[in-house]
Order: C-alpha cells, then structure tokens, then sequence
C-alpha cells in the first residue's frame, strides 16, 4: 500500500519534500552550527595572534644590539618552535572541535591521541623536563654563553646552551654536559658584577693606618689607570684588618669588577702592591709567606 502511495506522487512533489527536508537542515545549521563554528574560528584567531605577538617580541628582543649573536640565534628558535607547536596545538582543537559541530565522531581520534600522547609521556619524562627546564632557562636569562656557573655539582663556563641540554667546561678544560632537568639549583658566578676579594699578610709590627692607607693608594691608582678602569665598576674597599694570628696581620681588599675580569685586576693588583711594600718598606707576614692571597679557583 506504501509502494503504491510513493508511486502515485509525482517527481514535482518529490523534489518539493526534498529541497523541504534540506531546508530545514539549513534552516538548523544556520541556528546552530554555524555560530558554533564562528566562535571556534575567533577564539582561535585570538589564540594565534596571541601567539604571533609573542614570536614577533622574541624576535625584536633577539635583534636588540644588548644580545649576543648565539643568544639571538637561540631566542629566534626558541620563538619558531613556540609558534610552530602553538598552531598545530590551535589547529588540531579547532578542526575536531568543528567537525563535532558536523556531528562527525571525532572521540576515537581524541582517544588515539591521548593513548599517544600518554605513551610519549611516560617514555619521555625526562627529555621533556629537559625542554621544559631550558625554555625558562632562556626566557628567564638565568645564564648566558660565556657565564660562570656552579650546578648540578659542578662549576664551568657556559659554552653551548640548548633546550635540551647545557656544556660547560671547568678550569681543567674537562667538558661537562648537564641535561637542563638536573640543574635544579644554578649559582651564577659571573652575572652583571664579580666580587674579587684579596688578603694581604703583613707582619704584626707594621702600622695598621699606614698599611691601610697604602692599601687604598695602590687600589685607588689602579681604579684610575686607563687599562683597567673599564674592568673596575666601583671604587675598591680596604675595610682593614681581616684576622690576626701570630705575627701575622691580614688587611681585606675588596674589588668589584666585570664578568672576567677579575683575573686580571687581581693579577695587577698583587703586582703592584709587591711593588709599593717594597718600595716603603713593609714587611711580609714571614719569610716564607706571599703578600697577598685569595681564592685560587677565582683569581
């Protein structure tokens, strides 16, 4: 009875009912789908441009004349591969979260990657940390190439500095390659100043003003020699009398100077303060002892 009812309609009311069954799709889709689709593309557009703006500023900032070549070089990668994940993270969301609205079953895909993501994960905790832990260490500055730094149980300079990973090279020469997780602790030797402290031995019969008072000459003369005084970035300090033990006096020097250069102040400084006792007659602390000592791993 149906067949014969479907039969007698005619092709002008069957194309009728058709363009009616397909309008109120339309009508359907227009309601609701398509201001659902046009949320999805303005959030992310927002989302992408966010993302651009940051690119672009880490560019700027590489490009500054205060950074140095391989800095720069390291913030602009560092600026395309945040660009470069932040789209296919944004185009991925969008394109399933669209092809919802279409009513197309996206779960078995969300599944396949959640099931991969969660199996690069557990294979890959520490790489990741590695990543992770280098991207602060570059968007912070805890450190530069050239820097002094003490981590992870050793101390070096900064040769190499990757998201991955970070090279330093000790006062041996002994290369040390620390994956960026390790370093939860990083103490930087050599950032915007260095102290150099000295102590100077000088018997205990000496007088202690006139000792002092040579101490500030001598320090004060280098401050002002041309060939130094751009490694020098404040006036020295003589506090005076450091420890006494024996027959022996020792007078504190400190000097602050650039990233270093304290090597070879402390160098010039000792050079000179030889010279000046000489010249004055000061006595050493002993026979057997130097004028002035410090730190050896630091000067």
């Amino acid at each position: 009875m149906l067949d014969h009812v479907l039969l007698t309609i005619s092709p002008h009311d069957k194309w009728v009912h058709l363009v009616d069954q397909y309008g109120d799709d339309l009508f359907d889709f227009l309601h609701n789908g398509a201001p659902k689709i046009l949320g999805i593309l303005l959030v992310s557009a927002v989302i992408l441009l966010f993302i651009r703006t940051l690119r672009t500023r880490l560019i700027h900032h590489s490009e500054r004349a205060a950074v140095a070549g391989l800095r720069a070089q390291q913030i602009r990668t560092l600026a395309s591969v945040v660009y470069s994940v932040g789209v296919f993270l944004v185009a991925f969301y969008a394109i399933a979260a669209i092809l919802d609205v279409f009513r197309i079953n996206v779960g078995p895909l969300l599944a396949s990657a959640g099931v991969a993501g969660l199996a690069i994960g557990f294979g890959a905790q520490t790489l990741v940390k590695d990543f992770i832990t280098g991207f602060f260490i570059l968007i912070e500055n805890t450190f530069d190439v050239g820097d002094v730094i003490r981590t992870a149980g050793v101390q070096g300079t900064v040769e190499s500095l990757t998201l991955r990973r970070t090279m330093l090279r000790d006062a041996d020469g002994t290369v040390h390659m620390i994956p960026n997780s390790q370093m939860t602790i990083v103490s930087n030797l050599t950032r915007d100043w260095t102290q150099l402290t000295l102590h100077v031995s000088v018997d205990y019969k000496e007088n202690s003003d006139r000792v002092v008072s040579l101490l500030k000459e001598v320090s004060t003369e280098l401050r002002n020699d041309p060939n130094f005084s751009g490694s020098i970035v404040a006036d020295p300090e003589v506090p005076g009398i450091d420890r006494v033990s024996g027959d022996t006096v020792d007078y504190l020097l400190l000097v602050k100077t650039r990233p270093g250069q304290q090597y070879a102040v402390a160098r010039e400084l000792r050079r000179k303060i030889k010279d000046c006792f000489e010249q004055q007659g000061i006595k050493p602390a002993g026979p057997n002892r130097f004028y002035v000592v410090g730190d050896p791993t630091r000067s």
